[in-house]
């Protein structure tokens, strides 16, 4: 599962919420926008000190650009769509984890090569990404084992990666550069985006979705990824005949994903009867699967064919 990919409370709501960039790079709140009440109600240690309102400006932009500069120079932005694109309730959540020396050589050598932003400004052209290779989209890759995994086995298709964590994207590079794989591309930033913005109509050979983001709570449920609105775009980058395949560990969920793909008209259920499919042999146990498997989850794959 790619814990990353969790919806924060919904920036349309927080004008002031940190943008996703922002978190990710470990910024406090009170740095990423959070703490600008208490700043504009009661008087701050500069105004206190008398330093003019000119050099008090002059100061908060300097600190706005450090928190805009990429933690790794020539690596993932921090935000790489900016204020291009509008905001909404989002299906992910950057964590703010520490990045291991290993993950940060991997990011500064390889992302150049492998790597690249979802800044919403171009369309990627895939076959050229991917040296004539097809093309499948993976979104959350949580530390990227079982992508490395399936590309390993499969060298004759294209892997797009996409997540915003960066301690994953580091650790994917990594593996990819370890073991050879040339089939692996790394892209930081919201997949809706990437989907919507940049990607061709009928390029892609699939998409997978492994455990995203439950959100239990009722309330929540309008941040689930698959929804309709999720499914028509998907629909319009997909092949005919390409697969949608997603899995999850969590029965409402699996419920709910049965649900909307079933009704798509643009989507066929690939088992027979229209329920669940036993989990393909290319699709490795992942590492979270495995604890939810110990906690005694059922895990439903799903896997429905573009018409």
């Amino acid at each position: 599962m790619s814990e990353s990919l969790n919806p924060s409370a919904d920036p349309s709501a927080n004008p002031s919420a940190p943008t996703p960039g922002e978190a990710t790079a470990g910024t406090s709140s009170a740095a990423a926008g959070t703490g600008t009440v208490s700043s504009v109600h009661a008087p701050s240690s500069a105004a206190a000190a008398g330093i003019p309102d000119d050099l008090r400006a002059a100061s908060f932009e300097r600190q706005r650009r450090l928190r805009q500069e990429p933690r790794f120079p020539g690596g993932p932005a921090i935000d790489p769509a900016g204020s291009h694109h509008e905001r909404r309730i989002r299906s992910f959540q950057p964590r703010r984890s520490r990045v291991t020396p290993g993950q940060e050589d991997a990011l500064l050598r390889l992302w150049p090569k492998w790597g690249l932003d979802i800044d919403g400004q171009r369309v990627l052209d895939l076959p050229e990404l991917f040296d004539g290779l097809p093309a499948v989209l993976e979104i959350g890759f949580g530390m990227g084992e079982a992508t490395a995994q399936m590309a390993a086995d499969d060298p004759g298709t294209g892997i797009l990666a996409v997540d915003v964590h960066t301690p994953g994207q580091g650790n994917l590079l990594g593996l990819a550069d370890r073991n050879g794989l040339s089939n692996i591309r790394v892209a930081n930033g919201d997949a809706i985006i990437l989907l919507r913005e940049m990607l061709k109509p009928d390029s892609l050979d699939g998409l997978r979705v492994y455990f995203p983001d439950p959100w239990p709570k009722k309330r929540h449920h309008k941040r689930r990824l698959i929804q309709p609105e999720f499914l028509d775009l998907v629909a319009q980058r997909l092949k005919p005949g390409a697969v949608i395949h997603c899995a999850t560990d969590w029965e409402p969920y699996a419920e709910q994903m049965l649900e909307v793909l079933t009704a798509h008209p643009l989507f066929e259920n690939t088992v027979a009867d229209g329920g669940y499919a036993p989990r393909p042999a290319f699709r490795p146990l992942t590492r979270f699967e495995g604890q939810g498997l110990d906690k005694g989850h059922v895990v439903h794959d799903l896997l429905f064919a573009r018409c």
